[in-house]
């Protein structure tokens, strides 16, 4: 779907300009540009011009495209090389609990694109993650697996995503599971695991039970009538196979150190990133700690942090709500290489893809690799620190 880039500019100019998020410990200090627009400071700069020495711009950096490997293809999850014999499969979205004592959680570090989300409003609102993945013939255990809400029925869709969940609450998600590309989902049938806590606490995927699944259903294991334009390409537009963006040489208005993101709106889980520049990615924290897979030991990182403001409808008494993820020219932040810029997110429709743009309101163009997106609730978004 094509936007009115002067539109999506205008709205990036008006954000960028007026909004204010706590990028430190403390707010920044005043803009001396507010009030200009991009048109104006193009203005400004072809006058100094004028009355300077021109100056020989650097060339900007070759983009790079590495040739993929024989037999593979890029992944429309990562844009890394995957096996071509699954280029078609459809992913799954697996609901994970992130409660403390669901820890530890298995599988979640080798999961595409990671959703972390308020679940309740309640309990000083509680995360829950939406975990995507492509190659899920490969999985040995995911989860621990709990209900879903329905935000997350509507982004899975934008995936073509089956739903892997427990339930949920029945008044508020079967209005959306009954909608003709919501009825793929599997629920509650997945293997349990005597782990020593309670039944909420003891279900997970194992390997086979996809399979398992599939074959007692009429689901198809590709991308069916639902796939929204243009998924199987590409749901972020990654840079070109073996480029690699750093924020600090695009130009961008803004670009702010982001070696920690403190996401203190999720306030039960103390869910944080820390950027490791050995690996070059984000590790996530949740409960004051690295979080480590429990198959394998690895933390859990990520190359691409997007970060998006969302307002949000609660829908009862229990604090069940539903974020307004569909939406126009919403602020958001992207981060990579501990570095973050100004983003606006877009998604019109339950069955369009969310669409990323930058300042200079073009597509958003991201590293290649695994992703961490975050509902950040509207009324609590001034609290997030990127230091």
């Amino acid at each position: 779907m094509k936007f009115n880039k002067s539109v999506v500019s205008l709205a990036l100019t008006a954000m960028i300009l007026t909004t204010a998020v706590g990028c430190g410990k403390e707010k920044p200090a005043e803009d001396s540009s507010e009030g200009l627009s991009w048109e104006s400071i193009e203005d400004n700069s072809a006058e100094e011009a004028s009355e300077e020495p021109e100056v020989q711009e650097e060339a900007e950096p070759e983009i790079v495209s590495a040739e993929i490997p024989e037999g593979m293809y890029r992944s429309e999850l990562t844009g890394e090389p995957i096996s071509e014999t699954i280029k078609d499969q459809r992913p799954i979205a697996a609901m994970v609990d992130n409660e403390s004592i669901a820890l530890p959680h298995f599988g979640i570090s080798e999961c595409d694109v990671v959703y972390e989300m308020m679940n309740s409003t309640q309990n000083g609102r509680i995360t829950r993650l939406m975990c995507l993945v492509k190659d899920w013939g490969s999985i040995k255990q995911l989860g621990s697996i709990r209900s879903t809400r329905p935000t997350n029925i509507i982004l899975s869709a934008e995936w073509n995503a089956v739903l892997c969940h427990d339930g949920g609450p029945k008044v508020h998600i079967d209005p959306y599971l009954a909608k003709e590309w919501g009825t793929n989902h599997f629920s509650g049938t997945f293997s349990r695991v005597d782990n020593g806590k309670k039944r909420e606490y003891t279900e997970y995927i194992l390997a086979g039970d996809l399979e398992n699944n599939f074959s007692g259903s009429n689901f198809s294991t590709t991308y069916n009538e639902f796939a929204p334009e243009g998924i199987q390409e590409a749901h972020f537009n990654f840079t070109p196979w073996g480029n690699e963006i750093n924020l600090e040489n695009k130009g961008y208005a803004k670009c702010l150190d982001a070696n920690t993101i403190d996401i203190i709106p999720f306030e039960h889980n103390s869910s944080k990133l820390v950027y490791n520049p050995d690996t070059q990615e984000y590790e996530y924290y949740d409960y004051g700690n690295p979080h480590k897979d429990g198959e394998d030991g690895a933390v859990l990182s990520f190359k691409n942090v997007i970060l998006q403001k969302c307002t949000f409808n609660q829908l009862d008494d229990h604090g069940y709500l539903i974020y307004n993820c569909i939406d126009i020219n919403q602020p958001g932040y992207y981060c990579t290489n501990g570095k973050a810029t100004d983003i606006v997110w877009t998604k019109t429709g339950e069955l369009v893809k969310t669409q990323f743009f930058d300042s200079q309101a073009n597509e958003l163009e991201i590293n290649n690799g695994k992703t961490y997106i975050a509902l950040v609730p509207a009324d609590t978004w001034d609290q997030l620190v990127i230091e």
